[in-house]
């Protein structure tokens, strides 16, 4: 039987709510990912998320890099833990590189940055993976490196449905950890179903890949926002417990919860510690304060007390 801490919002009647403990140590130093146009929406992020989160910084091609710095920046000057996405196929060149790297450690402190291939089919120029990124030696000095990680396969990768290409994508760069000053993990797409992921998982150990992993987690909102861009991101297999829950005429208006894939990757690394994931990112597509909120209510710290209510 499971054992349950209790919690009670200090500002607030409300009877105490049940924890679960594995739950609890499984959402600890949980991450976020915010894009420029969603931050410029938040007055303040010290009122959402407790001091030091990771804060990841989405570049979505087209969007200026004046923006993504300013928002970087502001992020810094509030006291978390910034990391920018570095795509290799929107960044036509080396100079560019240097220049984006500049500008984050100049004008923001910037020192983790996630470098990622990118959702772009064509590249603009000399770049196609993160491993060639990795390769110019412009990110030595980082104290962080995270790599993208795909539990349900990427098809603009293996196009064949396989994981041939990213299993020795992801080999070179857990070498490349084991020579290397910088913390690295694999930080991946998001997922709606635990069993795919704890495979997934299992095969990077068997392979001899050690990065720790960063779960991606896509956090409270519409369903139909998620089918949205569980499509848009080609997540493949555990797509279909969306697609069930839409079938479900009694849940087809409720929004959806990480609720039960968390709570069963919680309950796997606490019967096995030494399993692959070490944290938890929120991909907040339901508002950055939803998020915030159900982290909250699960035994997460946030900056949002649960009284406040739940407004995107």
């Amino acid at each position: 039987m499971a054992l349950f801490n209790f919690r009670r919002d200090a500002a607030t009647s409300d009877p105490p709510v049940a924890v679960d403990p594995a739950v609890e140590a499984f959402l600890a130093g949980c991450s976020i990912e915010v894009m420029p146009r969603t931050a410029q929406k938040v007055d303040t992020f010290r009122d959402l998320l407790p001091a030091g989160t990771r804060v990841y910084i989405a570049h979505i091609e087209g969007t200026p890099i004046a923006d993504m710095v300013a928002t970087a920046r502001r992020l810094n000057a509030e006291g978390f833990a910034v990391m920018p996405h570095f795509p290799a196929r929107i960044i036509p060149d080396r100079a560019t590189l240097a220049d984006w790297i500049a500008r984050y450690q100049g004008e923001a402190d910037v020192r983790q940055a996630l470098l990622l291939g990118g959702g772009v089919t064509t590249p603009a120029g000399d770049f196609d993976s993160s491993m060639q990124m990795i390769e110019t030696g412009l990110f030595d000095g980082f104290a962080r490196l995270h790599v993208a990680g795909h539990p349900e396969g990427n098809k603009d990768i293996d196009r064949d449905g396989g994981d041939r290409i990213v299993l020795q994508a992801l080999k070179w760069k857990q070498a490349f950890a084991d020579r290397s000053d910088a913390q690295m993990a694999i930080a991946t797409q998001f997922c709606f179903e635990a069993a795919p992921v704890i495979a997934w998982a299992d095969r990077l150990a068997a392979e001899g890949i050690r990065l720790p992993i960063h779960i991606g987690v896509a956090g409270p909102a519409k369903l139909q926002t998620l089918i949205k861009f569980a499509i848009a991101c080609g997540v493949g297999p555990s797509l279909r417990v969306l697609q069930k829950r839409a079938m479900d005429v009694t849940k087809l208006l409720l929004p959806y919860e990480p609720t039960e894939i968390v709570a069963a990757l919680a309950a796997h690394k606490a019967a096995n510690p030494g399993f692959g994931i070490e944290q938890v990112h929120f991909f907040p597509l339901g508002g950055i304060k939803t998020n915030a909120v159900w982290v909250t209510e699960n035994g997460g710290a946030s900056g949002v007390p649960a009284s406040q209510g739940a407004a995107p």
